[in-house]
């Protein structure tokens, strides 16, 4: 009866366990998804009904959302688009040669150039961004798009050409070198058969890089003066003013600007995780 009781007790034990570790995980998930929901609900509440203390609004004004559409924002929110999709691009342009180069070859001062990477990681363009300024207006690129292409692209090419480096790496040699025994040029054996297994990592690097261009805020705000050429995260500043907030049309714009990011991530999450994990296991 006793060794029943004991096992009984055993095997209850896993399940306590996993509902007071699901219990915090909920939790946890509801801590950082509350501001989102204020977000949202602040988007669709009355302009009379702001003050309110309840937290559901007893009407829902959708006009706060469709007049997105008509303020001008969605041009803005299309140079978001063209910044954060360039950014990428270029990104993914010399990471990707870089990486594959410094995983396959062990040329002379191979460490100490991907410790300079490393190191241009380490610094933030609100720290440099008075240079920056200097550097664009010499070449008369201040208030374009292609500055912040080039800014955005410069500053999260570390981190791609790490995360890049270490999935190239992690795939054998011996692969490419059967595509040589093929016949199988160097270009060739990269493009169809070290890429397609290093997607999840091109995928990672691909997937933050677009993020860390779309929620870019500093450097667009100093480059940029035209309403035309400023992406989203800057024309949302024009609803905060100097004695009041328009706090439904911001949260409006910032609710849209924040779905596109959510259903990328959304789509791609599995590739992200596996590419985060490149390299952990030889």
């Amino acid at each position: 009866m006793a060794q029943h009781v004991k096992q009984v007790g055993s095997r209850s034990l896993p399940k306590i366990k996993t509902v007071i570790i699901a219990a915090a995980a909920y939790v946890i998930a509801f801590v950082f998804l509350f501001p989102y929901l204020v977000m949202v609900l602040t988007a669709l509440r009355p302009q009379e009904s702001l003050r309110n203390a309840t937290y559901l609004p007893e009407t829902f004004e959708w006009s706060n959302l469709t007049g997105f559409w008509t303020s001008g924002l969605a041009d803005n929110l299309l140079v978001t688009l063209k910044v954060a999709g360039g950014s990428t691009i270029l990104v993914l342009l010399v990471a990707l040669p870089a990486a594959y180069y410094t995983a396959r070859h062990n040329f002379r001062f191979r460490t100490a150039f991907l410790i300079l990477v490393l190191i241009t990681q380490m610094f933030q363009p609100t720290a440099m961004i008075v240079g920056i300024y200097r550097e664009f207006y010499q070449l008369g690129l201040v208030d374009t798009i292609w500055s912040l292409i080039l800014v955005n692209g410069g500053f999260n090419l570390a981190f791609a050409v790490w995360i890049l480096n270490a999935y190239f790496s992690s795939i054998p040699r011996e692969l490419e070198e059967a595509a040589f025994m093929d016949g199988t040029g160097r270009l060739g054996a990269l493009f169809r058969v070290t890429l397609p297994l290093a997607m999840p990592g091109v995928i990672t690097a691909l997937i933050f890089t677009f993020i860390a261009a779309w929620n870019e805020f500093v450097v667009a705000l100093t480059l940029t003066t035209s309403p035309e050429n400023q992406p989203l995260t800057v024309a949302l500043n024009s609803f905060i003013g100097q004695y009041q907030v328009d706090w439904q049309n911001l949260f409006a714009g910032s609710v849209i600007a924040t779905i596109p990011v959510i259903i990328l991530f959304a789509l791609i999450e599995r590739k992200v995780v596996s590419g985060l994990t490149a390299g952990s296991i030889k």
